[in-house]
C-alpha cells in the first residue's frame, strides 16, 4: 500500500474517532484541572497524580489548555506553550489570546468561549483555520467544554484542538482530481485544464510555482503549455527552446525521458544557459518530470519551481507524479481528438484513389484480362512499425511520409497499374497483365518494396521504414476482386505474423486456415440453432452490506466434440461475421429466463447484469427488442442491466445516447463496463442516461502497490459519486484491493475475491446460503 494510500486510511479512521477521543481528552482535562485545585503539600499521593495527569498531557500532541471566564490561561500542555512561541507555562498563565494573536484571531476564539460559558453547551468538532501556520496552511478540529467547579458552578473552558490539516490537503486533492477529470469529460481546451491543474498543485505547495511545456510536432523542442504564476518574460524566453542534453531541467528531462533535480539553477551547468533568464524572478531550483503517453514516449515536461535551494519532498514527489500522469491523459485525449479529424481527410493528403475509386475501376481491368494468358497481381501491403515513427517524430512527420511512400510505388508501376491508399498505412497495389512467372511477379514487388524502404530525409533525419506485402493472382488466387482482396489480405497477416518486412504469397495453406475459420464459422451457426451455449453467473457484491446484489451473466459455448469453449475463443468471429446478434439476443433471454425462475422459487430479488456487443447495439430496433424478451420472460425491466463498453459508445456517441434513451424509457438501468480504458468517452459522459460505472480490471490489478492506479482510480470514484453514479470495480482478487476501495468509497466489487463465474445451479446454492441485497436494485 502506498504512503498516500496508508494516510487516507488514517484520516478516516480519526475522522471516526475524533467526537469520541476528544471527549475522553477534555474530561481528561478537566479532572486534572480538578486535581490541580485540590492539590495539598502534605498529600504526596495527590502530587504524584498531579506529575502524571501532567505527564499525560504533555505527551499528547494536541493542544489542551484551560481558561478562566475572563478567558485567561489556567494551565496547557507543552505544545500549546511551544506554538505560542512562549519557554515555560509560567509565561503562558494569565495570559489571553489577545495577548498572543491578531485581534480577528483572538476575537474569533472568544466568541466562542463566550458562547460555551453563556450556554454551559460544550461546542464539540469545530473546524477552523489555525492560528499558528508553522510555515504552512494548518487546519485544526476543535472542541470546548464548561469548566466547573465542585459545586457546578461554570468557572471557565477546557479546549483540545487537533490537526487536521493532513486530512483536509488530502479532501481538497480529491475534490481537484474530480474537477479535472470534470473538465476533460467537459472538453475544456487544453491550456484550461493545465492552469487548473498547475493551480491545484500550487495551492497544495504554498510558495512553489509550476510549468509545463509540450513537446513539438518535430520532437526537438519544448513550446509554452501553461504557468499562470511564472513571470511572462521568462516563458517566452524559453517557448521554442530546443531539448538536449545540457538544455536546463526541462529540456534535459524531455531529452532524457526521466526527472531531472536541479537543487540550485545558479550552480548546476545544466542552467549554464538559461539561469539569467530566471535570477530577475528569486527562483533558485526546478524539478522537471516529463509527461509522457502510455507508450511511455515524451509529450512534454511538468515542472515545479522553488524560491528554496534543494530537492522536491517525498510528498512532493507524488504530487509531481499524480500532476503529470493527469497532463498525459489530458494531451493523449486531445491528440486522439485530433488524430479522428485527420483521418477523416485522409486520402487527400496522398492524392491516391481511394478504396471506392478502386472498386469501380478493378471489375473493368480484369475483365479486359479474362481470356489472356497473363497474370493480374493484387498486393496487399502494410507499413511496418509507421506508429512508432508517426508518434515519435509526430503528426507531420508521419503525414510527410505516407507521401513520400504513396510517390515512391507511383513511380514503381506502370500507368496501366494501379495503387489504392486503403486508410491508416495500409495500401493496395493492382500489377495489370504480368506474364504467368512467379519469379516475374516476386522480382517487380521485391523492387517495389526495396523502393520503399529507401531511406527517407524527414526533418533532418534519415528514416527507413518496410512493409508487409500479402499477394493473390487473378484468376489463379482469386476471381473477383472480393476473393482477390481477401486472400491478399490473409497472406498479409501470415508476413506479419513470421515477423513483418517479408513478402508472401497465399497459399493453400493459408486457404486451409481460412477454411477452418469458415467452419468454426458454420458451427457457431449449428450451435446458435441447436442452443448449444450456458450462461454461467459472477455475483456482484456491495462493499457497504456484504451481500450479494447482483450477477453477472457470462456465456459460454458447450461444445458437442470440443467441450466447454471460452467466449474469447469465438466471441471476435461472431463479432466479425455478424453472428453476435443472434447470440447476444440468447445471452439476454436465458438471463431472464433464469433470474425469473429464482424469483418464483422465492429467491431475493437481485439483479442481472448482460453485455452488450457493438453489432448489437448498431440494430436499429434493439431498444425493442430488449423490451419484446422482458415481456417473453416475464420479467421487470428494473432487474435488467445492460453494461455498454466505452469503445461501443463512442463509434457514434449521438446515436448511441438516442438507442440509451430508448432504454432508459423502458425501465432497464444501463452501466459503462470496462470504465477508464477510453479517454476519449469521458466528454460525453454526463450526457448518458447510466446510473453504474465499472472500473477496468487493469486499474484494480495492481492495487494498493501502483500510485498512479490509486490515484485515478480514486478520482474516478470521486467523480461518479458527483455525477450521482454508483461504482462497482471488475477484476478484484485480494482483500488489499478490497480494503482500499471500499475507503476510496467505491460500492460495489466483482471478482475472484468473493466468487468466480459459476452455473446457474451453483450460483442459486450460494444465493440461498449467502443471501442478496435487495437494496441494491
Amino acid at each position: 500500500m502506498s504512503r498516500k494510500t496508508s494516510r487516507n486510511t488514517r484520516y478516516a479512521a480519526l475522522n471516526a474517532g475524533d467526537n469520541l477521543e476528544t471527549r475522553r481528552l477534555i474530561d481528561a482535562g478537566n479532572r486534572l484541572a480538578e486535581e490541580v485545585a485540590r492539590i495539598f503539600p502534605r498529600e504526596p499521593d495527590i502530587a504524584d497524580r498531579h506529575y502524571w495527569l501532567e505527564t499525560m498531557i504533555n505527551h499528547v500532541p494536541d493542544y489542551i489548555y484551560a481558561k478562566d471566564l475572563e478567558g485567561r490561561f489556567l494551565i496547557a500542555n507543552d505544545v500549546t506553550v511551544a506554538d505560542n512561541s512562549l519557554e515555560s507555562l509560567r509565561d503562558l498563565v494569565g495570559k489571553t489570546d489577545f495577548d498572543l494573536h491578531p485581534y480577528e484571531f483572538a476575537q474569533a476564539v472568544a466568541d466562542t468561549e463566550r458562547r460555551v460559558i453563556e450556554t454551559g453547551e460544550p461546542i464539540f468538532g469545530i473546524e477552523e483555520r489555525a492560528i499558528v501556520t508553522k510555515g504552512r496552511d494548518r487546519w485544526l478540529m476543535t472542541s470546548k467544554v464548561p469548566l466547573r467547579s465542585k459545586s457546578g458552578k461554570i468557572v471557565g473552558t477546557v479546549g483540545i484542538s487537533r490537526d487536521i490539516s493532513d486530512r483536509k490537503e488530502a479532501e481538497r486533492l480529491l475534490e481537484g482530481q474530480a474537477r479535472l477529470l470534470e473538465m476533460i469529460a467537459k472538453g475544456e481546451p487544453l491550456g484550461e485544464f493545465f492552469d487548473e491543474l498547475i493551480l491545484l498543485i500550487e495551492a497544495l505547495l504554498p510558495g512553489i510555482r509550476g510549468s509545463i511545456l509540450l513537446l513539438s510536432d518535430d520532437g526537438g523542442h519544448l513550446l509554452h503549455g501553461a504557468a499562470p504564476n511564472l513571470d511572462e518574460g521568462y516563458c517566452a524566453a524559453i517557448h521554442g527552446a530546443e531539448i538536449g542534453p545540457v538544455a536546463g531541467s526541462c529540456g534535459t528531462a524531455a531529452w532524457r525521458g526521466e526527472q531531472v533535480v536541479v537543487s540550485d539553477v545558479f550552480a548546476d551547468p545544466l542552467w549554464q544557459d538559461y539561469a539569467h533568464l530566471l535570477r530577475p524572478s528569486g527562483l533558485r531550483s526546478c524539478w522537471s518530470t516529463p509527461i509522457l503517453s502510455r507508450e511511455r514516449k515524451v509529450l512534454g515536461t511538468f515542472a515545479l519551481y522553488s524560491r528554496d535551494v534543494g530537492a522536491p519532498s517525498e510528498r512532493q514527489q507524488e504530487l509531481i507524479a499524480m500532476a503529470a500522469h493527469l497532463a498525459g491523459i489530458a494531451i493523449e485525449r486531445k491528440r486522439a481528438e485530433d488524430r479522428i479529424g485527420f483521418m477523416a481527410h485522409h486520402d487527400s493528403l496522398t492524392g491516391l484513389p481511394n478504396r471506392v475509386l478502386f472498386e469501380d475501376q478493378v471489375t473493368v481491368m480484369l475483365h479486359a484480362i479474362r481470356g489472356r494468358d497473363q497474370w493480374a497481381v493484387l498486393a496487399f501491403l502494410d507499413l511496418d512499425n509507421f506508429k512508432l515513427i508517426n508518434d515519435s517524430l509526430g503528426h507531420a512527420a508521419g503525414d510527410e511520409l505516407l507521401k513520400a511512400v504513396a510517390q515512391r510505388m507511383l513511380a514503381a508501376v506502370r500507368k496501366s497499374d494501379f495503387v489504392v491508399r486503403v486508410g491508416g498505412d495500409e495500401f493496395i497495389i493492382l500489377l495489370n497483365g504480368l506474364p504467368k512467372e512467379r519469379d516475374v511477379v516476386l522480382s517487380r514487388l521485391e523492387d517495389i518494396r526495396a523502393e520503399i524502404a529507401m531511406p527517407v530525409q524527414l526533418q533532418g533525419r534519415s528514416l527507413q521504414v518496410s512493409c508487409s506485402m500479402g499477394v493473390a493472382c487473378f484468376p489463379d488466387q482469386g476471381r473477383t476482386v472480393s476473393e482477390l482482396l481477401a486472400n491478399a489480405d490473409t497472406a498479409m497477416y501470415r508476413a506479419k505474423e513470421i515477423g513483418r518486412n517479408n513478402l508472401q504469397v497465399f497459399t493453400e495453406e493459408m486457404a486451409a486456415r481460412a477454411h477452418e475459420k469458415l467452419q468454426w464459422q458454420e458451427e457457431l451457426r449449428e450451435a446458435i440453432a441447436r442452443e448449444e451455449f450456458l450462461l454461467h453467473f459472477q455475483p456482484q457484491m456491495s462493499l457497504e452490506s456484504g451481500r450479494i446484489f447482483a450477477a453477472e451473466a457470462l456465456l459460454r459455448w458447450k461444445h458437442p466434440v470440443r467441450g466447454i469453449i471460452s467466449p474469447a475463443t469465438f466471441i471476435p468471429l461472431a463479432e466479425e461475421t455478424g453472428l453476435i446478434v443472434p447470440i447476444g439476443d440468447w445471452v439476454l433471454r436465458a438471463a431472464c429466463r433464469q433470474l425469473k425462475a429464482w424469483q418464483e422459487a422465492g429467491l431475493p430479488p437481485l439483479i442481472v447484469s448482460a453485455n452488450v456487443s457493438a453489432r448489437q447495439f448498431r440494430e436499429g430496433n434493439w431498444a425493442e427488442r430488449v423490451a419484446a424478451i422482458l415481456e417473453e420472460t416475464g420479467l421487470e425491466a428494473r432487474y435488467l442491466e445492460l453494461e455498454l463498453t466505452e469503445s461501443l459508445i463512442m463509434q457514434d456517441v449521438s446515436g448511441a445516447i438516442a438507442t440509451m434513451h430508448e432504454l432508459e424509457a423502458i425501465g432497464v438501468h444501463l452501466a459503462i463496463d470496462d470504465f477508464g480504458t477510453g479517454y476519449s468517452s469521458l466528454s460525453a459522459l454526463k450526457r448518458f442516461p447510466v446510473r453504474r460505472l465499472k472500473i477496468d480490471r487493469s486499474f484494480v490489478a495492481d492495487i494498493p502497490s501502483d500510485g498512479d492506479d490509486i490515484a485515478i482510480t480514486s478520482a474516478i470514484i470521486s467523480l461518479a459519486q458527483k455525477l450521482g453514479l454508483r461504482v462497482i470495480a471488475e477484476g478484484v482478487e485480494t482483500q488489499a484491493q478490497v480494503e482500499f476501495l471500499q475507503k476510496a468509497g467505491c460500492d460495489e466489487i466483482q471478482g475472484y475475491f468473493f466468487s468466480r463465474p459459476l452455473p446457474a445451479h451453483e450460483f442459486e446454492s450460494l444465493l440461498r446460503q449467502a443471501g442478496c441485497d435487495a437494496d441494491g436494485i
